[in-house]
């Protein structure tokens, strides 16, 4: 087997099936590595439980915060010891521990990560060791770190970069609504739409069609949207949402980093994401606010014939079968469209800032993904602008 490959992370429904995984395995010194947010929760206990008794050496370390380069390197000294690493909590506590896991295998692989560059991607190579045998637990929906071979970096004065290699992936992702039965229903909702953006946006941005890939997508797009309409009614209704819900959505969101649903797609057909995340680090704001704040506007752009952000026709062919979901409350034109589903699942998105503060979040944006880089094609500062601008109108 070529140092280069790496298989999918195993999908473990429900901790009961971790603690047969972990039967099969080799290891006996596992480091847990828990946000000290759930250190008390009931999923954490019961992953502990697991690991009680005489067959495993475990030690438990506790993380807060999103962790930048400096934190991510001393927690790959202090599982230097570590055979096998478990992470349980978000989306910033799980990238943290993949990219500590690569550092403990790769040395070399964090000179990689210091090494000065103005762009937001770094890409691991094909034969970059995997990491640290790693099992994710994740406490929410949304992001699918569990399972991709992706994960977000802070360094200060810089935003996010984001670091790319199948060599971040996890080995098993355990999904388990009681890892997120304390999740505030607002930010199930927001999973649903993170899950949703992550898969349609490859889709419609880019201009190809593809039949089984396209299929595939409008089938996982299309379920989303009918789970979202679930956590819709449950909040309106006054309802925590339940464990089957939550599980189905977090199945899906974990679904939409398979490799299937990008196969053929241009790499860099996701530039409304790779602008939220700007304005996302730059305002404080949550990620999800500001892709709702963007996304209505994009859409209007690429409907509008604009062809460096996507294709109208393909636009306009999935949002018709999304919007057969709700057609009494979901307008006919996908930017209204999708403007009245964000607003409807009760998740916000104003953005408050200034032309100038706007301004500098587009030369920050095209500085780190374009002028000369691939990520954002042909657009240009002031194009970046227009949809900010319209976002923070809005």
């Amino acid at each position: 087997m070529s140092a280069g490959w790496h298989a999918p992370a195993q999908q473990l429904i429900g901790c009961d099936s971790l603690g047969a995984w972990f039967t099969g395995r080799p290891e006996r010194r596992i480091t847990v590595l828990v946000d000290a947010a759930v250190a008390a929760a009931p999923v954490t206990g019961r992953v502990r439980t697991l690991l009680a008794g005489d067959r495993y050496e475990t030690e438990v370390l506790e993380l807060s915060g999103a962790g930048d380069l400096d934190a991510v390197a001393a927690l790959a000294g202090r599982i230097a010891d570590a055979e096998l690493l478990v992470g349980i909590g978000g989306g910033s506590l799980l990238d943290q521990v993949k990219l500590a896991a690569l550092i403990r295998t790769n040395p070399d692989a964090y000179a990689r990560l210091t090494v000065p560059q103005r762009s937001g991607l770094l890409v691991l190579g094909h034969t970059t060791r995997h990491g640290l045998p790693l099992v994710a637990v994740p406490t929410t929906v949304g992001t699918g770190t569990e399972s991709s071979g992706v994960a977000c970096l802070g360094y200060p004065g810089h935003g996010k970069r984001l670091v790319m290699g199948t060599a971040l992936r996890p080995r098993a992702a355990v999904l388990d609504p009681l890892a997120t039965a304390t999740l505030d229903d607002e930010l199930v909702a927001e999973g649903v739409l993170e899950a949703l953006h992550r898969v349609v946006s490859p889709y419609v941005g880019d201009h190809g069609d593809l039949p089984t890939e396209d299929a595939l997508v409008e089938t996982i797009a299309e379920r989303l949207v009918l789970l979202g309409h679930e956590v819709r009614d449950a909040r309106r209704a006054g309802r925590p949402t339940d464990d089957r819900l939550r599980l189905e959505i977090a199945k899906l969101s974990s679904l939409s980093h398979a490799e299937w649903a990008h196969l053929g797609r241009d790499l860099y057909a996701v530039k409304g994401w790779l602008i939220a995340n700007e304005l996302s680090s730059a305002l404080g704001v949550r990620k999800m606010t500001a892709v709702a704040a963007i996304l209505p506007h994009l859409w209007r752009a690429i409907a509008a014939g604009e062809a460096r952000l996507g294709s109208a026709g393909r636009l306009h062919r999935l949002w018709s079968r999304l919007r057969a979901t709700d057609p009494a409350g979901l307008p006919a034109d996908p930017a209204a469209g999708i403007e009245a589903l964000i607003d409807s699942w009760g998740i916000g998105r104003g953005i408050d800032a200034g032309p100038d503060r706007l301004a500098g979040i587009a030369h920050r944006t095209v500085r780190a993904w374009g002028a000369g880089l691939p990520m954002l094609g042909g657009l240009r500062t002031d194009d970046v602008y227009g949809l900010l601008a319209d976002a923070a109108a809005a």
